[in-house]
């Protein structure tokens, strides 16, 4: 099985789909993964089989490869559109994030003030004060929430704590707006051979009125991509993927989808 284990603190720049250049930052050990989340549809693999061995990078490590790399790009290219936080886990599970958010704006700022910084989180640290404080301050924050579907997440998203939904919701409404909400959609089995599809009006009617509810400025949905720990797991179609972003645009709000 292949998976994708990003080096740290700064690697790429790739080519996103949703984001343009991104310069990525990884937070997390660069040996393996460290995520509140299990989910099956992973790239980095399950959190079982990637446990790290190294720490956690300093804030000073992050600033300072972060400043090389931009001092870099700014002599040789490319100009990236975007600084963005993901790699091998949950990102704002660094304890000195907001801290290194400061950093990276500053940064961004002094080397390319037109690239935006985003972060691709799981939304499970944003009832920390000084985590929402700092998600508020960046250009693109990027929320997952895959269904509002307790049993779904359980099988699907296999938090490795406590996980509220309705918890979950309410933090994400409290950004008022300053979020863009972050969907998966696949089809297929686990490799148990229970069920994932998450494209019916069953999941999708609920999860709409959600994401109503929160009003985010952007919902950005999207599907399998690169290959994943379940083998049994199917790409959603373009044509799934559309009805939802009409379903979206119908209720107000702007979509996009990566197929």
């Amino acid at each position: 099985m292949s998976t994708v284990i990003y080096p740290s603190p700064i690697f790429g720049p790739i080519h996103s789909r949703r984001l343009g250049v991104s310069l990525g930052i990884n937070l997390l050990p660069a040996d393996g993964k460290f995520c509140t989340f299990d989910c099956i549809y992973c790239e980095c693999g399950y959190n079982k089989d990637h446990r790290p061995k190294q720490k956690l990078p300093t804030r000073e490590e992050v600033r300072e490869a972060l400043e090389k790399r931009l001092i870099d790009m700014q002599a040789n290219g490319p100009v990236p559109d975007v600084l963005t936080f993901a790699g091998n886990g949950e990102p704002t599970a660094h304890p000195h994030f907001p801290e290194i958010i400061e950093d990276t704006l500053a940064l961004r700022d002094k080397y390319f003030p037109n690239a935006k910084v985003s972060v691709l989180s799981n939304s499970t640290f944003i009832h920390k004060e000084k985590v929402f404080e700092a998600l508020n301050k960046i250009d693109n924050n990027i929320l997952k929430l895959d269904t509002v579907d307790a049993e779904y997440i359980q099988r699907v998203d296999r938090p490795t704590g406590a996980y509220d939904v309705n918890k979950i919701i309410e933090g994400l409404k409290a950004f008022k707006g300053n979020l863009i909400i972050q969907t998966m959609f696949m089809k297929g089995k686990t490799d148990e051979g229970l069920d994932i599809d998450n494209t019916s009006d069953r999941f999708v009617l609920p999860w709409l009125e959600v994401v109503k509810q929160i009003a985010p400025r952007q919902v950005m949905i999207y599907t399998i991509d690169r290959e994943t720990p379940d083998h049994f797991l199917q790409k959603a179609t373009h044509e799934e993927l559309d009805r939802i972003v009409v379903l979206l645009k119908e209720a107000g709000l702007s979509a996009t989808a990566s197929y």
